[in-house]
């Protein structure tokens, strides 16, 4: 069994027209989106933090 059949595949984001946003909701969007970025670097420092954790056990 291939690995590859189990796993779904990842949403691919399609870019926003941004043409059609009003510099509010342009404003909004920037906010949603950094919001998001500091959410998966959130993420990345406990996955970082739990992997630290984990060698250290294995190093002994």
């Amino acid at each position: 069994m291939d690995t590859d059949d189990l796993d779904p595949p990842r949403p691919v984001l399609q870019p926003l027209n941004l043409q059609s946003l009003s510099i509010e909701d342009l404003k909004g969007y920037i906010a949603a989106l950094k919001a998001e970025m500091e959410r998966a670097e959130t993420m990345i420092a406990s996955k970082q933090s739990h992997r630290s954790g984990v060698e250290s056990l294995f190093s002994r």
